[in-house]
């Protein structure tokens, strides 16, 4: 991997290695950078060892925020990360912030949600080469994969045929129309219809319609976007300008046949949204190499047998944090051909189960000074 001395750590030095459980190990290491002292963490899972699962962490719903340590112990992961990029905060008035991730999510072979278009992304800037919808996972003969994932689908009653752009999302592209499951949870669905799909903080669209559908038939249409719970078997379909004048032709009583899937070269078991930073060995061109900073990623060995899960810690005298490049030189170190970046600053958060089987607990060191409720995270379990 060529890389400047002067711009990546030289080299990563282990301080101590601790088996997690069969085929799961953590580390600790040390190491330099642009920034000085560089501490942090390495969660090694051997996916060929059938008793070794990996899967998504998440919340109850989509447009909520758990800590990892929360979510681990509540699906009884052994280990993990954070996850994601996601909908933090916002400014305007009435919008309330979802907490929902940018990117796509697979949970158990299933699509939980979609990517949102590239301008409404939260994160660092991506490397020319990178989308919003790249993924890290593992497909269902347990390999592992960097990979990109497109939802597709479609909203069929009559006449009316509309493309499915969204599925859970935060933000849909200007004029498309997305899918609101039961997963998606009690939060407000306007923020969908705010920005543009290059301007993030562009103003909301009033050019809007929202269509209830339960058990394939339309029960409500209206102007506006709502909130609150879906219950299952029932659908909310939301459209914003060309899309919304197409929902409002939808009648109580018309039939709908709504389909999508998230579609790409594997068959994902487990998916995750995150930018790429290694391919075969190599960074994409323009990866950053300044702005130090605490970071989470994950990568897959050359042949996908096995997973890197990495945190660094940042922001203090015992560890300045890495820039984007110094990371990925240190995936490549750890024994990754392939690896995504994934949230970093105050998420950045490892978890590790302790002796004994006791819960998993934060083993890093937060830049917050305590642990942040994140959107997502990608979890390490034992099958018995």
């Amino acid at each position: 991997m060529p890389a400047s001395r002067a711009a990546v750590p030289l080299g990563l030095r282990y301080t101590s290695s601790r088996r997690v459980s069969p085929g799961i190990t953590a580390r600790r290491f040390h190491t330099r950078g642009v920034a000085g002292p560089v501490a942090g963490h390495l969660l090694e899972a051997d996916l060929a060892d059938r008793r070794v699962g990996v899967g998504l962490l998440r919340p109850p719903v989509v447009a909520a925020r758990r800590k990892v340590s929360v979510m681990a112990r509540a699906q009884r992961a052994v280990a993990g990360v954070n996850g994601d990029f996601f909908n933090i905060g916002e400014t305007r008035a009435g919008v309330e912030a979802t907490g929902a991730a940018s990117g796509a999510e697979v949970d158990s072979g299933r699509p939980r949600k979609g990517a949102v278009p590239f301008g409404q992304r939260f994160g660092p800037p991506l490397p020319p080469t990178s989308s919003v919808e790249d993924v890290i996972g593992v497909d269902r003969k347990r390999v592992g994969h960097v990979s990109r994932l497109r939802l597709k689908g479609t909203i069929r009653s009559g006449r009316t045929t509309l493309a499915v752009r969204g599925l859970n999302q935060y933000a849909l592209p200007v004029g498309g129309a997305g899918v609101f499951t039961s997963q998606w949870g009690k939060a407000s669905r306007r923020r969908a219809v705010c920005g543009t799909d290059m301007l993030r903080n562009a103003p909301c669209t009033t050019d809007v319609a929202e269509v209830t559908v339960r058990r394939g038939v339309v029960t409500k249409v209206r102007g506006t976007v709502g909130r609150g719970a879906i219950p299952k078997g029932t659908v909310v379909l939301v459209g914003r300008e060309q899309a919304a004048a197409a929902l409002r032709g939808l009648r109580r009583g018309d039939r709908v046949r709504v389909r999508y899937r998230l579609a790409g070269r594997h068959r994902f078991r487990f998916a995750i949204g995150g930018f790429r930073i290694l391919r075969d060995a190599r960074p994409p061109a323009g990866l950053a190499a300044v702005d130090p900073a605490p970071r989470t990623a994950a990568g897959i060995s050359r042949d996908g047998r096995r997973m890197y899960l990495m945190v660094v810690d940042g922001r203090s005298e015992r560890s300045g944090g890495v820039t984007l490049a110094e990371l990925a030189r240190l995936m490549w170190q750890a024994g990754a051909d392939d690896a995504v970046n994934l949230d970093g600053g105050g998420s950045s958060t490892l978890v590790v189960r302790g002796p004994r089987g006791r819960a998993a607990t934060v083993r890093n060191a937060p830049s917050d000074g305590s642990e942040r409720p994140v959107a997502n995270g990608i979890g390490l379990f034992v099958r018995r």
